[in-house]
């Protein structure tokens, strides 16, 4: 007997970035097909998270479907974002979606930027330090 084996999954996303992702479509004025992730350099610390509604699919997108939501990773983010779970979080002063990914090494001590290496290339980084 054959086993087919399913393609790995590039991000995570946790029951509350769901339900709040789901949230945020259901209160929208115009139809969105999902969100958009990616990186970019800025920030004290050389990278920062991006999102933004994906009101359009760019066939170069990787498209992560989990927990009846949309997700598409910007091409160019892929090795930076693989094996990160996207969460929402909610505290006495702030809520706000956060990636917790295993291929950040740092981050600035505002936390709105980070230091993220490609995937497989953390432990090298981590060694090098």
């Amino acid at each position: 007997m054959a086993s087919s084996a399913s393609p790995m999954q590039i991000m995570k996303i946790s029951d509350a970035a769901a339900a709040r992702v789901r949230e945020i479509m259901a209160n929208s004025s115009d139809p969105i097909a999902g969100v958009r992730v990616g990186v970019r350099k800025g920030g004290c610390a050389g990278m920062e998270y991006t999102m933004d509604y994906a009101r359009d699919i760019n066939p170069k997108d990787e498209v992560v479907e989990d927990k009846g939501v949309r997700i598409f990773v910007d091409p160019g983010a892929v090795m930076f974002l693989l094996g990160t779970e996207m969460d929402f979080k909610t505290d006495r002063l702030s809520s706000q979606f956060v990636f917790n990914n295993p291929n950040q090494i740092s981050a600035c001590g505002c936390g709105e930027s980070v230091s993220i290496v490609p995937a497989g290339a953390t432990a090298q980084a981590a060694a090098s330090r």
